[in-house]
């Protein structure tokens, strides 16, 4: 499993999160309730981590933050990678989930 984080959602991240970089984490995870689009009456949840006490399942490391998804919350992509987008529109950042080759 993939993870991908554009440019313009890097910068999102560091200013919603109030991120410096430099080893911090962002870590992503499978939530009860919500709107997702993959598995129904669960969504994706993202939250700032500065270590990992868990088994990481994905990781991608961009500008010196560490994007994260637990082992524990692999199943919720099943058979999708996932790519973080920000929509200029919305203000917002978007999640797209892309089928694995």
């Amino acid at each position: 499993m993939n993870i991908q984080i554009t440019k313009p959602a890097i910068q999102w991240f560091k200013d919603e999160l109030n991120l410096k970089g430099e080893g911090e984490y962002v870590r992503f995870f499978a939530r009860y309730g919500g709107c997702g689009s993959i598995q129904s009456g669960f969504s994706l949840g993202i939250t700032h981590e500065t270590e990992t006490p868990f088994s990481i399942g994905a990781k991608e490391e961009v500008e010196g933050l560490i994007f994260v998804i637990a082992e524990e919350d692999i199943w919720y992509f099943k058979g999708y990678d996932l790519k973080v987008k920000y929509s200029r529109r919305n203000e917002e950042i978007e999640f797209v989930y892309e089928e694995q080759n």
